[in-house]
């Protein structure tokens, strides 16, 4: 992977995750690094599953691969907000 190829995905991972943690209801108790962290991976995970449906490339914005990734990064976040509860 090229430092481009890096550095869209923090900047893709930032937008995901925070997306993502606007979909949670209420305030979650993890900071700005695990929901870039979390947002990152979310946008793999998503891009990944939107592949292996064929809905990862279509003509425009792929709204399909931007909900599963926001819906993965959603769950990132609950799951993390309540893992960190727990302590």
């Amino acid at each position: 992977m090229e430092i481009g190829g890096i550095i869209s995905a923090i900047i893709i991972g930032i937008v995901i995750g925070v997306l993502g943690r606007l979909v949670v209801p209420g305030r979650q108790r993890i900071g700005v690094l695990w929901t870039i962290l979390v947002g990152i991976v979310a946008a793999l995970i998503g891009s990944a599953i939107a592949s292996a449906f064929g809905v990862a490339d279509t003509k425009g914005v792929d709204w399909v691969e931007w909900l599963i990734q926001i819906g993965l990064a959603a769950f990132g976040v609950a799951a993390l907000d309540r893992a960190k509860a727990r302590r």
